[in-house]
């Protein structure tokens, strides 16, 4: 019988830090969503593997707030560290602060979390280290893992139910004062 494996948070902290260039930008000269969505899913990847030792895929992205713009000519990093294990999967959460070079003001742009499985040599989903946790913040990070798990599996289950009961015709009145026209004839 072989002794479980578990690993550190500490193991597998990352930081990716990236200077934000004018090609990243939109018209409004702010850095697109999609680059900053494209580097936490690399960091989050970076992070996963680093404690699963394998391959890693990403299954949801969890969070997503942009709160303040990312400005061309900032420095993005972005610090990563594995807040929960499964079997399989690992939740990563993710800081995202820009720094203006020049001013020296730092700003938090937004926190997110990936869940991530974790894939063997025939692609299949394979055990994952457990996950020491070392300090307080640690202990704090898993546990609101745990109630995110459970409030999106709730929220899951209750919206796939609604789904299942609604009927258009009967809630048709509900569109009544929303930025909406019916344009077609039942």
């Amino acid at each position: 019988m072989t002794t479980p494996v578990f690993r550190p948070v500490s193991h597998s902290r990352t930081t990716l830090t990236e200077l934000m260039i004018p090609s990243y930008a939109n018209f409004g000269g702010k850095i697109h969503g999609g680059i900053l969505l494209s580097l936490m899913d690399k960091v989050a990847y970076a992070c996963a593997a680093k404690h699963a030792g394998n391959y890693c895929v990403t299954v949801t992205v969890d969070g997503v707030n942009f709160l303040q713009p990312v400005e061309v000519g900032e420095l993005v990093s972005l610090m990563a560290s594995v807040n929960y294990v499964g079997n399989t999967s690992l939740m990563v959460g993710i800081k995202v602060i820009a720094e203006n070079v020049k001013t020296g003001l730092v700003k938090h742009t937004n926190t997110s979390y990936f869940t991530m499985v974790a894939k063997d040599e025939k692609d299949q989903p394979t055990q994952v280290p457990g996950l020491i946790l070392e300090n307080h913040n640690d202990a704090r990070r898993f546990l609101e893992a745990l109630k995110r798990r459970e409030l999106s599996r709730r929220y899951q289950t209750e919206f796939t139910e609604a789904k299942t009961v609604l009927a258009v015709e009967k809630e048709l009145y509900k569109l009544q004062g929303e930025r909406c026209k019916i344009a077609y004839a039942d």
